[in-house]
């Protein structure tokens, strides 16, 4: 086999050809064809590793050297001289180089790969079929579990894409008709089958053609899963092509959840009820992998959270850390709803339990919690463990998984209670210092909570002479105005990266801490108007100068009319705050709300458009129907991933509540 593979690569004329990747050339392609075929059983699946330059990209031609490397691909996974590891990684790879450009190839020698020896090499060469009628030729001889369950699965893909086939006109003949009806007979008969494994596997085929299937099963596939001497089952037989290792039954789990995706309620029973089995049970993998699901679903849907408040609320006294975890998660996005397990979160405060792929303790995120219902048992302690976590080296999360909140998302709802964390937030900026790992998330809350935030100023001067973060100090000092006129020295000094800009942003707070309004309206409005483009200057800080800015309209005109996205906006909220008329004002926010109506996603933008809004206490007509539609409907108004999805759904949806409230204007 070496010999005969040696002697036709060396006749091969490889000058000319191209690879599809700008690492790996022609010279790569033929180096590793030869080192696999000389290395044998010492052949390693790195080798096979230059290959991958043989794929055609996406919306790329098929590289010209691949139809000529095609047969020795070919000819080395069938070689048994090679370890199972490569071998399975060129079966993969045959996949892979599958394209229209090679239709002409001849893929017989491929296919006979699903008579390997190996199971291995056979599952993974389930994709080269080509059709329904190899995989049914195929079934009626494989005996070993780990191939047929792949094969069940690819029994639906197989009878999905005839079908599609039909449906467009094209034609199916004989032999693949026969062969799809014998193979909805083997999934209908083990779908109602007594093994656990095949039953489901079944199902999930079938679901490829006919997506309700899992919901008319659904009682089945809850007491399959629930029964925890099937578990070890799934890890012995289920394995998909393309996938290192086994399936574990939460794997499955998971993937059965997102095949009930077109029925939010049928996949919120099956979340809801495998979680609350698995709690009596004590089956603690599964209660975790059903709170993920559970978890995702309020992610994405609002109209969940009365099913999920209750259950979350059973499992915090689970004797499982990772479920109480979970559980707390639920309850701290869920916020005010969650008053009635306050108790339970303050039992938790000690509680150092943990999941090895979540952020965070229960102990943390059971005080944010109760911080969002507004329980006064989340402040002691609160600033210590936030900075603790900013100042944590390493800290990694997964954003669509529950995570441990930002400082800012913590502590700005709190100001209400700003006397009482003040004390400990002004010891933590003063250890730190400017170079503090959680400095600037304190500096952030401090602009945010305004007035409230005047105790801290004799903290925040030193920082002044920082550039790291004398430009967070410089915006909390404009919110306090003449309240922080003592700072006017300290000012004088301040450090800022040079650029004019920042020099700029001195010489406003300046202004403003000494309540010299005529002041700042000169240097904001010069630098809008010196701006290199208009839309580069200050014009949305413009707007808090109302008429008085009146010698700036045409400029602010100019840049509403001539940029997009959120200079457009601040434009046109600002033009509003100096002329008091609602047009043409009203018609450039419509462009960032009316889209959001309709499914689209610039949730930054319209947040800005419902803030400005308010302000002008009226709304247009279509704004209206628009806001409507969007108080009905059941997506999160969010795209950010994990807890900020429904966080920042509920703050947006308050302000679409407050903008309707609003009078309407003509």
């Amino acid at each position: 086999m070496t010999g005969m593979l040696w002697e036709a690569l060396d006749a091969v004329e490889w000058e000319g050809l191209a690879t599809g990747s700008p690492v790996d050339s022609v010279d790569d392609v033929a180096r590793a064809l030869r080192g696999l075929a000389l290395a044998g059983a010492e052949a390693t699946e790195e080798d096979c590793y230059p290959l991958y330059s043989l794929v055609t990209s996406e919306g790329c031609e098929t590289p010209s050297v691949t139809a000529v490397a095609l047969p020795f691909v070919v000819a080395l996974a069938a070689d048994p001289t090679l370890s199972t590891g490569v071998r399975v990684e060129l079966v993969e790879l045959l996949d892979a180089l599958q394209a229209p450009a090679l239709a002409g190839f001849d893929w017989t020698e491929a296919r006979a790969l699903l008579a390997d020896p190996e199971p291995a090499v056979r599952r993974e060469a389930l994709p080269l079929a080509g059709g329904i009628v190899r995989l049914q030729e195929r079934w009626r001889l494989e005996t070993d579990p780990t191939v047929r369950v792949p094969l069940l699965l690819a029994f639906g893909e197989a009878i999905a894409a005839a079908s599609d086939e039909a449906g467009s006109g094209g034609a199916v003949d004989e032999a693949g008709s026969r062969a799809v009806d014998e193979a909805r007979a083997v999934l209908a008969a083990l779908a109602d089958g007594d093994d656990p494994v095949l039953r489901v596997a079944a199902v999930h085929a079938w679901s490829d053609f006919d997506r309700d299937l899992p919901v008319r099963q659904l009682d089945r596939l809850i007491e399959v899963y629930s029964d925890a001497a099937s578990r070890p089952r799934f890890e012995e037989a289920w394995y998909t092509p393309g996938v290192e290792g086994p399936w574990t039954r939460e794997d499955v789990v998971r993937s059965t959840a997102r095949k009930l995706g077109h029925d939010l309620d049928a996949e919120l029973r099956f979340a809801v009820r495998l979680a609350g089995t698995a709690d009596r049970t004590g089956d603690a993998a599964l209660c975790r992998e059903a709170l993920d699901v559970a978890w995702r679903l309020l992610t994405e849907r609002r109209s969940v959270e009365a099913t999920l408040l209750p259950l979350a609320g059973a499992l915090l006294t689970s004797p499982d850390g990772a479920v109480r975890l979970r559980a707390a998660n639920i309850l701290a996005v869920l916020g005010p709803a969650a008053v009635r397990y306050a108790d339970r979160l303050a039992a938790l405060l000690d509680d150092d339990a943990a999941d090895e792929y979540l952020d965070g303790t229960v102990a943390e995120i059971a005080r944010w919690a109760l911080s969002r219902i507004g329980d006064p048992r989340a402040l002691p302690g609160l600033i210590g463990q936030l900075r603790a976590q900013e100042e944590e080296q390493g800290r990694g999360y997964a954003n669509a998984d529950p995570r441990r909140p930002s400082v800012t998302d913590v502590l700005v709802p709190l100001r209400a209670h700003a006397d009482v964390l003040l004390p400990a937030m002004r010891e933590a900026i003063r250890q730190g210092g400017p170079r503090g790992g959680a400095t600037r998330e304190f500096l952030v809350v401090l602009e945010a909570w305004g007035e409230d935030a005047l105790p801290a100023l004799p903290d925040l001067l030193p920082l002044l002479t920082d550039t790291w973060t004398s430009g967070f100090v410089l915006p909390i000092l404009r919110g306090l105005g003449p309240a922080a006129a003592s700072a006017a020295p300290a000012l004088s000094t301040c450090e800022v990266l040079d650029s004019p800009g920042n020099h700029a942003l001195v010489a406003w707070t300046a202004a403003y801490i000494v309540g010299d309004r005529a002041a700042r309206l000169r240097l904001v409005g010069d630098a809008v108007m010196t701006a290199s483009h208009p839309w580069y200057g200050p014009i949305d800080t413009l707007g808090d100068f109302g008429a008085d800015a009146a010698p700036y309209a045409a400029r602010v005109r100019f840049a509403m009319e001539n940029s997009t996205h959120g200079t457009r906006l601040a434009a046109a909220v600002t033009l509003w705050s100096i002329t008091g008329r609602a047009e043409p004002s009203m018609q450039v926010l419509e462009e960032f709300v009316l889209p959001i109506a309709e499914g689209g996603d610039g949730f930054h933008h319209f947040r800005d458009a419902l803030r400005a809004l308010i302000r002008m206490g009226g709304i247009s007509p279509a704004i209206r129907a628009a806001l409507l539609t969007v108080r009905q409907s059941d997506r999160r108004l969010w795209a950010d991933g994990g807890y900020p999805m429904i966080v920042r759904d509920k703050e947006l949806r308050a302000l679409v509540d407050q903008a309707l409230a609003g009078r309407a204007s003509s």
